[in-house]
């Protein structure tokens, strides 16, 4: 017997087994009745909660899904209320198998589709119970009837598991192999005609544009769940990336919106968020990504909000070359002495030669600052008026 047989044997039996709920006919009759509406409801949060879905729910191919909910609640009002809860699910469990392998054919993660199940128990439940009780249905029932949804929900989702992982196994190697020799590509800066014959291999729809996230990647399993079903996710070795982050390349519309959208997907992770950019040139969002990771930020950090730290830090010797070249002037000074007029240099560059601003921030008199600017004009000489000078120090002391 096939591995697939026996487990869908063994997970009939673990339902079947267990005892009906005694539900009067009356209550079973108008859960029935609302089941077009449970399974609306039940899409609808799913599109809501698992962005990967929001497409394909839509359509034709969501009135199939509905559907294919309205008739598991009605198979599970059948099994959990019949006396002979023998009553086989393999029809049941087929259809969950199958699922679990069109979504690996797909290239929809299993995350986002056990997301689905625990989305579309909570709803079902939700309705299911409001109905029991309506009906006056005591506790004890309900504590049985909701057993008995959970545990079919569960065999459900397992068996859906069971197709996703013999997909991946067969087929579906294949093609993960290729998203790998794409993602190798845009990371490497191939050609671009190369690239898209790469994505055309792996049955890969190009995006608009992509956004490089790094993340610690105990973090990953929960985001595949929340964004785009292309994102790429490099197992391979990936230039620059350290043992135990990962690297996803993200699908993301060109828009403020979207990249708010991802950044809110992404809250409460230690992400590093690199630019939105045309797909072909992620390479470039990849890059500032781990230079700004290289800036050790905590948290969440987006690299947009860090522009001026990633050019900073981009060569720090050459940065250390031109501090030196700027200080010159100050050499010969006393360490204590240069130090002073180095903050002071640096603030008032800062805040454009205000007195006072200089004053607040140093906390010192505004006199002091006026006998230290006195200093540096004596040291530097004309080059403070330098615009060349003006802005060598400022990257210089920034």
């Amino acid at each position: 017997m096939s591995r697939r047989v026996v487990r869908r044997a063994t997970q009939t039996q673990a339902v079947a087994g267990r005892t009906p709920v005694a539900l009067e006919a009356s209550v079973v009759d108008l859960m029935r009745a609302q089941l077009p509406e449970v399974a609306d409801r039940t899409v609808s949060a799913i599109i809501a909660e698992v962005p990967s879905y929001a497409n394909a729910l839509s359509g034709s191919m969501g009135e199939i899904i509905r559907n294919a909910v309205q008739l598991a609640l009605g198979g599970f009002l059948t099994l959990a209320t019949r006396e002979d809860a023998g009553t086989p699910m393999a029809p049941a469990l087929e259809g969950a198998y199958q699922l679990g392998r069109g979504e690996a054919k797909s290239g929809r993660s299993m995350e986002a589709l056990l997301a689905a199940y625990r989305i579309g128990a909570r709803v079902a439940w939700r309705d299911m119970a409001r109905s029991a009780v309506d009906a006056g249905v005591g506790a004890e029932q309900l504590s049985r009837f909701a057993e008995l949804v959970f545990a079919y929900i569960d065999e459900l989702s397992a068996s859906s598991a069971a197709g996703h992982t013999d997909e991946l196994e067969s087929s579906g190697r294949v093609r993960q192999r290729n998203l790998e020799r794409l993602a190798h590509a845009l990371l490497t800066g191939a050609a671009a005609d190369a690239v898209v014959a790469a994505a055309e291999r792996a049955e890969w729809e190009p995006p608009t544009a992509l956004t490089a996230v790094l993340m610690p990647e105990s973090q990953v399993s929960h985001l595949l769940s929340l964004i785009d079903s292309r994102t790429l996710q490099p197992s391979e070795e990936v230039p620059g990336l350290h043992d135990g982050t990962a690297l996803l390349l993200v699908p993301t519309a060109e828009s403020p919106s979207a990249r708010a959208g991802l950044l809110r997907a992404l809250r409460g992770t230690s992400s590093v968020v690199g630019p939105t950019v045309p797909w072909l040139e992620v390479v470039r969002s990849h890059e500032r990504a781990l230079r700004t990771l290289g800036l050790g930020l905590d948290g969440l950090v987006d690299t947009e909000a860090h522009l001026a730290e990633v050019l900073l830090a981009a060569d720090p010797s050459a940065r250390a070359d031109l501090r030196a070249k700027v200080l010159a002037p100050l050499a010969e000074l006393r360490p204590s002495t240069a130090d002073k007029l180095a903050e002071t240099l640096r603030a008032w560059l800062l805040h454009q030669g205000r007195r006072e601003a200089v004053a607040e921030e140093l906390f010192v008199h505004p006199q002091t600052v006026r006998y230290r600017v006195g200093q540096l004009r004596e040291l530097y000489g004309d080059r403070l008026e330098d615009p060349r000078f003006v802005l060598e120090a400022t990257l210089a002391l920034a």
